[in-house]
């Protein structure tokens, strides 16, 4: 009998599995979990669903069914998503990566987790478990998708993390023991450059007592679930903002793109210009790898920690920061992101100020909520 898939049988927490027929859905939704980051997902859907067919459906755990033999290891792609359209990782480098993983740790590593559940980093993790032989994690690091290595729930909670591995595409491997993770994020970011601007990354080993309460739980069912809202509804952008508790916050067409890849980031802004109901207004969204701000006549309409997404206003699709166009039409949407990231250590890693906005940080409310 075939696996069972994770819509198929919800009930099953234990015996849930990704199946290739769930990627599409995964995609579509970690690309609107990603806030203009983590890089595309169209590239990484197909190679995901290609390791799934080849390898079999990829077991789905929950945090309560992590044994005391577990040890899983957060896994992500690093870098600048304007160099990962164009600089695919090799077929070895994720089994390169988890060998050295495992030797540094002195362990079997025995399921991986999203870094971020957003972008490719959302969905490529489920094709390197199929590929490793190994379980997934229903759960990241951010419930959406943040640029640096600070910005991760386990740095909230005040996990230390022992150890990062880096690998590239020509095989090199770099191993890190830092004091903390700032320091983490500079010698990742100076690899990484060096390496061409984006490489494969493992951090952080977790067991089932290290990871409760340091990871935010249910993030990959989560992203199939909205992804399958956005694939199977005729008007897709008030069916994904429904699934989120998300407002439009416009509607309009792309007039302005200021955008430019410097130290392993993009960063910039774009202008966007309200049409139908919306005529005659004009929004500002500023980015760096993901969507941070966004300003309306001088009023800050949403921020970081807050989710802030741009998705074709016809189709509902995410538009990662790389994609962004002139001309393109869009629909901004905005939510509440989840509460570790509104206490007061999550708002100094990842709030307005600590992307350099000397912005007081304002929890997002729905309209029909405030």
């Amino acid at each position: 009998m075939a696996s069972p898939s994770l819509t198929s049988s919800p009930s099953a927490r234990t015996a849930a599995h990704v199946t290739a027929d769930d990627i599409a859905a995964l995609a579509a939704g970690a690309a609107i979990f990603g806030t203009g980051g983590g890089g595309a997902v169209y590239t990484s859907q197909q190679i995901t669903e290609r390791a799934i067919r080849e390898h079999g459906p990829v077991r789905l755990l929950s945090l309560d069914d992590l044994g005391p033999d577990d040890a899983v290891i957060m896994m992500s792609g690093i870098g600048a998503p304007t160099v990962g359209i164009e600089m695919l990782a090799s077929t070895d480098q994720v089994e390169t990566l988890l060998r050295e993983a495992e030797r540094v740790a002195g362990r079997r590593i025995t399921a991986i987790m999203p870094a971020e559940i957003g972008g490719s980093n959302g969905v490529s993790p489920a094709g390197w478990a199929a590929r490793l032989g190994v379980a997934l994690l229903d759960a990241d690091g951010m419930g959406r998708a943040f640029p640096e290595a600070t910005m991760i729930s386990t740095n909230v909670a005040g996990v230390p993390c022992a150890f990062a591995v880096l690998s590239d595409v020509v095989g090199n491997v770099v191993t890190l023991r830092t004091v903390d993770l700032g320091w983490l994020e500079r010698h990742a970011r100076a690899v990484t450059v060096a390496a061409g601007g984006i490489c494969l990354g493992a951090h952080y080993l977790l067991t089932a007592e290290t990871a409760r309460g340091a990871v935010i739980p249910g993030t990959v069912s989560a992203a199939i679930r909205v992804g399958r809202a956005l694939l199977e509804a005729s008007d897709p952008v008030p069916a994904i903002a429904a699934e989120l508790d998300a407002d439009v916050l416009i509607s309009g067409k792309v007039v302005d793109v200021s955008r430019r890849t410097e130290g392993g980031f993009v960063r910039g802004s774009i202008t966007i210009a309200g049409i139908g109901d919306d005529r005659g207004r004009l929004q500002r969204v500023e980015l760096r790898n993901e969507n941070l701000v966004v300003l309306e006549d001088g009023e800050v309409l949403a921020t970081v920690p807050d989710l802030i997404t741009v998705v074709d206003l016809e189709t509902g699709h995410a538009i990662s920061t790389e994609m962004l166009r002139y001309g393109q039409r869009v629909s901004v949407l905005a939510w509440a992101c989840d509460p570790l990231w509104r206490t007061e250590r999550g708002l100094e890693l990842a709030g307005p100020r600590a992307f350099g906005y000397d912005l007081p940080y304002v929890p997002f409310e729905r309209k029909d909520a405030r």
